[in-house]
């Protein structure tokens, strides 16, 4: 009887310790607190919010979600929103970044839905946190998740508008792939989720970000390596339905897209890597938006890369600029 109290005391209290926040990799004011979920096919789970709070009190916050080969670190970002009267919350999700398991294979998911126990936990901690009024905002892959998860979750009165940055709205890939390719690869996740294929695309993304090579950014690269290395089919299957899912989508909050001005497709180092999206195509982006319903504006960023907020920073003063004038002229 005692040891079974005294298991019971252990894991009561690691359970209360993991809710509670403790400073964050980033330093400077960021906190993090841990999120435990029910076991996956790859057993134990968990994500990750990260939160730093703007200097005066406020109702108004941001939940921000990362993108593909991702995790937040862009801190830049969350100061600008700081600046701006808003607490800014990240999150990272299951199998990226600060909540990856040593059991787990990264980025692994094989329906999109397995994210929304995190977001939702997120919006409930924000919530009670004093905040009725929350952009969810997101970039590529978390671009495309948030855009369906808007499409569904109509019931928060206190998320007052979407953000997204180069959104993951269709693979940039050729007519043949797209159109026959995907859609096989996708059949086959249903039954062979784990049978991996390659990520494709190439280091020179990575090496216009990160300080060590030709950019200006530091963050760990074991969590966001240059070369993403291969995913499974049943990444590509959740991807490609959610995708199908969101065409024409009804959206209740209004939405601001942004991406580059063009994409860019260069197979050596040159000025295309820093002033465009070599990711996406951006013209993808830009159609699936138009076709949305709602209170939908569509901003191209002139010299913009794949994810907007690392761009130069002229380009960044800019985006920015449109940004914030976006929430104003929403009443945010």
């Amino acid at each position: 009887m005692k040891k079974n109290f005294l298991l019971l005391l252990i894991f009561l209290s690691g359970f209360f310790f993991s809710q509670e926040y403790k400073p964050d990799i980033l330093g400077n004011g960021f906190e993090q607190k841990t999120l435990n979920f029910p076991n996956d096919y790859e057993g134990k789970v968990t994500a990750t919010v990260i939160r730093k709070k703007a200097e005066s009190p406020t109702h108004k916050a941001v939940l921000y979600i990362h993108g593909f080969n991702d995790y937040f670190f862009q801190a830049e970002m969350a100061e600008k929103f700081n600046e701006k009267g808003f607490d800014f919350y990240a999150l990272d999700l299951r199998k990226y970044g600060r909540s990856y398991l040593p059991h787990q294979t990264f980025n692994n998911v094989r329906n999109l839905d397995e994210y929304n126990a995190e977001i939702d936990e997120a919006l409930k901690i924000i919530g009670a946190e004093n905040h009725n009024k929350i952009l969810l905002a997101g970039h590529s892959t978390g671009g495309l998740i948030t855009t369906r998860y808007m499409k569904y979750h109509t019931e928060n009165p206190n998320i007052a508008g979407l953000w997204v940055n180069s959104p993951f709205y269709d693979f940039n890939m050729g007519f043949m792939a797209k159109k026959i390719g995907v859609p096989i690869i996708s059949g086959l996740g249903k039954h062979y989720p784990d049978t991996k294929i390659g990520g494709g695309f190439s280091t020179l993304y990575g090496e216009s970000l990160h300080k060590n090579f030709k950019g200006e950014w530091n963050y760990d690269l074991k969590l966001k390596p240059n070369a993403n290395g291969k995913v499974n089919f049943g990444f590509i299957r959740a991807i490609h339905r959610a995708q199908r899912d969101i065409r024409n989508a009804e959206l209740k909050v209004p939405v601001l897209v942004m991406h580059s001005e063009k994409s860019g497709y260069p197979k050596v180092w040159n000025e295309e890597v820093t002033t465009t999206d070599i990711i996406l195509n951006v013209n993808d982006i830009h159609k699936n938006a138009e076709n949305f319903k709602g209170n939908v504006t569509i901003v191209p960023v002139k010299g913009g890369i794949h994810d907007l907020v690392l761009s130069r920073k002229p380009v960044r003063i800019k985006l920015y600029d449109e940004l914030f004038r976006w929430l104003q002229e929403i009443d945010f």
